[in-house]
């Protein structure tokens, strides 16, 4: 195997602002309260930090989908850095975190603050309602669609609801999925939720609730899509040598998935059954000595609830068309189960962090700080091993993390 550069890396802190539905707090002051929380969790200063980087960038449409770019923050912080950057053209949202850990590896820079802000739920009332991030083409004929959207639009699928809602028909009708199946994605999200002073949804819910809400998109209903919410989370990542001179003990960048070997498309994927996961988990797992059968906790994207089943079954955990029935019951995925998942409640349920609260999670797990969700293993141990997945479509980056 060649040398695994990612493995000069570790995490060494993760910090998390108030999450809320609708916060109305602005989106730097959102993001400031993550990246400080950070920097003071890994036990370092400002004066530490020399390298930054996010995804996706300052974006103002559609609104709400960045809290903050890296220079305002840098600026905010008065951070004096030796490497940036920030972009949206990465592998998923986690693909901020791959480019910090391949400049530590580098030597660009020593400890590099990672954040991802969004004020979705706010920019949604203040609009007047409709979910941000749903691009539309009405009001008054002056609207001209360009590029992917200019083929979507007019067959009525302006959403990525739509989008995956049609790769989660083409497992349904290959393998026999489910929407019984489907539901367990869901309904566990919202049972660890439950116990997740931070997450957006806590009620209990039930098969009945599930099957009661309103579709969205077939074959998804409500519960189905992402919770639109406030918030921001940070990461740092720093060298490996630099353990000594942390708080706690980190945590190891054990291999990362990137690639896209497929063609960069929503529609025009050479297999509608799948997505882009399916090149970065098989990048990933050929980086490792590791099996899927070593993770104790896995936190994987779960925008719309058939991209988990997804990263389920191109991570290795169930085979192919074969993660309808791995979650059947939902067993398997409950946080005291085979593979604890989503164990904050998710997207579905602790809210839209985008990939990052996910990461976070992770990280939580892996240090045993989780509080009342926290996944015990043998002998009530905390996990060892964790992976995070994030994207969906043709967009993907996952991450494989150890204590050890």
């Amino acid at each position: 195997m060649p040398d695994i550069l990612e493995r000069k890396a570790v995490i060494s802190g993760a910090g998390q602002s108030d999450i809320g539905r609708r916060l109305m707090r602005d989106g730097l002051d959102l993001t400031l309260d993550a990246c400080i929380a950070a920097i003071d969790d890994a036990g370092l200063t400002r004066d530490d930090i020399d390298g930054i980087c996010t995804y996706p960038g300052p974006m103002d449409v559609p609104p709400g989908f960045s809290g903050a770019g890296a220079t305002q923050v840098q600026d905010a912080l008065r951070l004096n850095l030796n490497w940036h950057t920030g972009g949206l053209e990465m592998p998923g949202q986690l693909g901020s975190v791959i480019n910090a850990c391949a400049a530590v590896a580098a030597g660009y820079a020593n400890h590099v603050l990672c954040f991802r802000s969004v004020f979705e739920g706010s920019a949604q009332a203040r609009a007047g309602g409709g979910r941000a991030g749903v691009t539309s083409g009405g009001g008054g004929g002056g609207f001209r669609a360009g590029g992917f959207m200019q083929w979507t639009l007019p067959f009525g699928a302006p959403s990525a609801a739509n989008w995956i809602g049609m790769m989660a028909q083409r497992h349904f009708h290959e393998f026999g999925t489910t929407r019984e199946q489907l539901a367990q994605i869901a309904l566990n999200a919202r049972k660890n939720a439950e116990v997740n002073p931070n997450a957006i949804y806590r009620e209990p819910m039930s098969m009945e609730d599930y099957f009661a809400a309103r579709m969205i998109t077939t074959p998804f209903c409500l519960y189905d899509c992402d919770v639109p919410a406030d918030g921001a989370n940070a990461v740092i990542v720093s060298r490996a040598d630099s353990a000594p001179d942390l708080r706690k003990p980190p945590l190891h960048v054990e291999a990362i998935g990137s690639a896209l070997r497929g063609r960069p498309s929503w529609d025009q994927w050479d297999d509608l059954t799948t997505m882009a996961a399916r090149d970065a988990a098989s990048m990933m797992w050929s980086r490792t000595d590791l099996e899927p059968s070593d993770v104790e906790v896995a936190e994987l994207y779960d925008g719309f609830s058939f991209i988990t089943v997804c990263w389920l079954e191109e991570l290795g955990f169930c085979g192919k068309g074969e993660g309808g029935p791995f979650i059947e019951g939902g067993q398997r995925i409950a946080r005291d189960g085979q593979l604890p998942l989503n164990t904050n409640g998710g997207q579905l349920s602790a809210g839209r962090m985008h990939g990052y609260g996910l990461l976070h999670e992770c990280c939580v797990q892996l240090w045993g700080e989780a509080g009342e969700r926290q996944v015990q293993r043998d002998g009530g141990r905390p996990p060892r091993v964790g992976v995070a997945g994030n994207g969906g479509g043709p967009i993907a980056g996952c991450m494989l993390l150890t204590t050890d």
